[in-house]
């Protein structure tokens, strides 16, 4: 049995790693890799895939930049090709990006069951481009792939078939398990960068940066976009004043940022669950959060990004806090578990 994999941006191959190495020990499957293009910078994809010991994708469709709508009709077209030349009996896809979608409309368009990991996730912000594609891709998904209670129980609520929801854990926290020991303290940004365990905040989003760098050290792997918009708008795009501007970091070199960090400040829903796999505050720079149970245990913080002020504010009182000893990501075993119950529904 054949299932395709739909990936496209920098947290899917991540995900993806643990699951494609489970679909391999189930003989009778095989996995199809579409890669859509919508991370191309060689640090924003490549270098997860050498990080991660993962193969090369079967298909590169080459798509990236454009509105919303554009670069989702024009994955969908792309997706459908591949789709029928390859005649899949599932497609797998992950999270919430324009590639989730578009994946998710192109098989159910040919009648090709779908597979949702990260399912039933909701910031209840539909504002947010990200939390239509979540509610969309769940409509139309068979298979749904719950990280957490908190993610099946919004599923239940909305009248999904119990029988589609498969609570099975977070496989990012198999990630972390599996790839977190591989790096220590030594090297790396942090030996580039002359920093100590602790001794500074890793950040992934601009606000309120250079308030809490005259404190202390703040690390910022810049995201390509994030540079242009910055030149653009006359804002410096140096290091400087404790503030370490980097270039996007490979998964190693952001799990070593993000471990031995004083605290985190993000808007990434990846990182914040990072910083808990890892035992670091986190502040998420934002009003709400997909990834409530890390707020209620007190490991995260929301700051909403209205002055630099407020937000520097909530990383400095961060720092030295944590949160209760929680467990909502399973037991690293969900990989696996997905992989198993694909296994058994396809009768292979």
């Amino acid at each position: 049995m054949k299932i395709v994999t739909v990936l496209g941006a920098r947290p899917q191959f991540i995900k993806a790693s643990v699951v494609s190495q489970a679909l391999r020990t189930r003989p009778l499957l095989s996995e199809v890799v579409i890669h859509t293009g919508q991370h191309f910078d060689a640090n924003m994809s490549a270098v997860f895939f050498d990080d991660l010991a993962m193969a090369p994708p079967n298909h590169h469709l080459g798509i990236h930049g454009g509105r919303h709508g554009e670069m989702t009709g024009r994955m969908l077209t792309e997706i459908e090709r591949v789709l029928l030349d390859e005649q899949p009996a599932a497609v797998l896809v992950y999270g919430d990006t324009n590639s989730t979608l578009a994946g998710a409309l192109a098989a159910a368009k040919l009648h090709i069951p779908v597979a949702h990991v990260e399912a039933g996730l909701r910031s209840f912000n539909r504002r947010m481009p990200e939390e239509i594609n979540r509610i969309l891709t769940d409509r139309v998904s068979q298979w749904l792939f719950a990280p957490t209670r908190v993610a099946a129980d919004n599923l239940a609520r909305e009248g999904v078939d119990p029988a589609q929801i498969d609570q099975v854990g977070d496989v990012m926290y198999d990630v972390a398990l599996a790839h977190g020991a591989r790096v220590d303290r030594q090297g790396g940004p942090l030996g580039q960068l002359g920093l100590e365990a602790a001794a500074y905040v890793l950040a992934t989003a601009h606000r309120g940066l250079l308030q809490v760098a005259a404190t202390l050290p703040v690390v910022w792997p810049v995201h390509p976009r994030a540079l242009a918009a910055l030149r653009s708008l006359g804002l410096p795009t140096a290091s400087g004043r404790g503030l370490h501007m980097i270039e996007p970091a490979g998964y190693l070199e952001m799990i070593q940022l993000e471990k031995y960090a004083a605290a985190i400040a993000t808007d990434s829903g990846g990182v914040q669950k990072e910083a808990f796999f890892h035992r670091v505050p986190c502040v998420t720079l934002r009003t709400e959060t997909e990834w409530t149970e890390l707020v209620d245990a007190g490991w995260n913080r929301l700051a909403a990004p209205e002055s630099a002020q407020r937000v520097a504010d909530a990383v400095l009182r961060a720092i030295g806090t944590r949160g209760a000893e929680v467990q909502p990501y399973g037991a690293g075993d969900a990989a696996q578990r997905i992989a198993q119950r694909l296994a058994a529904d396809l009768g292979t």
